[in-house]
């Protein structure tokens, strides 16, 4: 009874079609969104035009330097995204069972930890999840779990946050931060130092975990902090991992903080819809088996 409550012209939808749709939304443009899709941007027009006649209204606002969803389109734009996650989430348990995460495991990481955790799990990952490729994703934190909770990943490993609505959460261990100094630092010759030593005017901060601290805010990479101490002079905190990366630059050393514990709590993330619950139990098993082995770290929980 409820496939006679759909029209023909809704039946003549195809998810390509609504795909094409949420492509626009994300991108803003026609042209950027044809090229993302594949499609020259007049076939494009041509499939949105398709479902708005379907749908017997409007979806986007033409003609401005940005295309926006009209006031009803929204609403409908959010009734797509719904039903392409259905359609993604429909695969996914389809193919649950036969092969970990379906084949493949779409991982988000943050620029601080990828680099430094990553290198430590591509060996054992393909012993613990035979076939399954892994792809990484580096972000922000926050632009990750948003992903993650658009369906664009499976799981993100990130510092701790406030969960939104239809996501889970694993702890996993505990980073501690050292400080990495100019070597002509004050302080440069000690092994460890006290957060008291460190002035506070003089620290160059990373964006992600010292956003309302004191200090210069950067929103760079380890390696650029790294440079802009060797050229600022001052100190920054970096997380305990990077530690022989950032050892090797020139004009720096790194000393550990003594006293409480400074650092940050890496957990896994993961929507509470996913059929891979059972893989990524396992997935962050392992992961907690290599935090166990690298210096520094601590499990939590």
């Amino acid at each position: 009874m409820g496939a006679r409550m759909i029209s023909s012209h809704i039946s003549a939808i195809s998810l390509r079609d609504l795909m094409m749709v949420q492509a626009v939304h994300r991108h803003g443009s026609f042209n950027s969104a044809a090229r993302a899709m594949h499609i020259s941007p007049s076939g494009l027009s041509h499939q949105v035009q398709k479902v708005e006649q379907a749908l017997g209204a409007p979806l986007f606002e033409r003609g401005g330097r940005k295309v926006v969803p009209t006031a009803g389109g929204w609403r409908l734009l959010e009734r797509i995204d719904a039903l392409i996650a259905a359609a993604e989430l429909l695969q996914q348990t389809a193919r649950a069972g036969a092969v970990a995460f379906g084949g493949e495991l779409r991982l988000g990481v943050p620029a601080s930890l990828g680099p430094y955790l990553l290198p430590h799990l591509i060996a054992p990952f393909p012993q613990h999840f035979p076939g399954v490729r892994l792809g990484i994703s580096e972000g922000k934190p926050r632009g990750l779990l948003r992903r993650l909770h658009e369906a664009e990943l499976d799981a993100v490993l990130a510092p701790l946050a406030p969960l939104a609505s239809g996501i889970a959460m694993q702890p996993l261990f505990f980073e501690p931060w050292e400080a990495m100094l100019r070597a002509d630092h004050p302080l440069a010759g000690r092994r460890s130092v006290a957060l008291e030593q460190l002035e506070k005017a003089d620290a160059i901060l990373m964006a992600e975990s010292h956003a309302d601290g004191d200090g210069h805010v950067q929103d760079v990479s380890l390696e650029s902090l790294a440079a802009l101490v060797s050229l600022r002079g001052g100190h920054a905190l970096v997380p305990a991992l990077a530690h022989e990366r950032l050892a090797s630059k020139p004009d720096i050393v790194l000393a550990k903080i003594k006293g409480q514990a400074s650092g940050r709590e890496i957990a896994l993330y993961w929507r509470e819809a996913t059929p891979w619950s059972a893989d990524l139990a396992a997935f962050a098993k392992l992961l907690r088996a290599l935090a166990r082995q690298l210096p520094g770290l601590k499990l939590l929980g």
